[in-house]
């Protein structure tokens, strides 16, 4: 079955680089049960409702070397939960008032490393982003300012190149027609990257909500 999310195998590699670090730095072997057993409880904590078998899988029990973490990655990896498959004509739909909407090249993305799914229209300097919120692909669309300097990215909350996203609300008041409401921050300019460093949706999905809100 597949059961875990793109963004919580990235949360599970980040606590094993920590565990990881703590063995290369040689710790007392009670701070590196310690460090093991917290990066347990927090990478069970992801999985509130998950099977003891699942558990079981992700459990880390003692130190490893670097070839049985990546073995344990691999393992976890066979339980990928991908994106959900979009086709060309659905994307459109998601955007009905883009006439000349510029599409991804779907054939080239791998749906099991993707949390979000977005690419850019260079030409009209835009930024197309689509996610699956309660259950139903919902997209907005936004210009991208360029950044100066590396910052922190809202997304996968992480340093790199980033460059400002902003989106027009749904916002609308009834007694002014002209009205309309933009919203907007830093995320990465590169989205595959933002996708392999992202563990929590949680600012996503708020700025999405924010975004679509009529």
């Amino acid at each position: 079955m597949k059961l875990i999310k793109n963004e919580q195998l990235n949360f599970i590699k980040k606590q094993l680089e920590l565990i990881k670090d703590s063995q290369k730095k040689n710790v007392p072997p009670t701070i590196l049960k310690a460090t093991i057993d917290l990066a347990n409880a927090k990478m069970m904590n992801l999985f509130p409702n998950a099977s003891p078998e699942l558990l079981e899988l992700i459990e880390v029990k003692e130190r490893m070397s670097d070839k049985e973490y990546e073995h344990y990655i691999q393992k976890l990896t066979a339980y990928l939960m991908p994106f959900p498959e979009i086709t060309e004509q659905e994307i459109k739909k998601i955007f009905p008032k883009k006439k000349k909407l510029k599409l991804p090249e779907l054939a080239d993305i791998d749906l099991h490393t993707v949390t979000y799914l977005s690419w850019k229209d260079i030409r009209a300097n835009k930024k197309y982003v689509v996610y699956e919120l309660d259950g139903e692909l919902v997209g907005i669309e936004g210009e991208m300012t360029p950044s100066s300097k590396k910052n922190l990215c809202s997304f996968c909350n992480t340093f790199g190149e980033v460059a400002y996203f902003s989106t027009v609300t749904k916002a609308r008041k009834v007694n002014n027609p002209d009205y309309y409401k933009s919203i907007g921050n830093l995320v990465c300019i590169d989205s595959k990257e933002c996708n392999q460093k992202i563990i929590d949706t949680a600012y996503l999905q708020a700025f999405f909500m924010e975004a679509l809100k009529k």
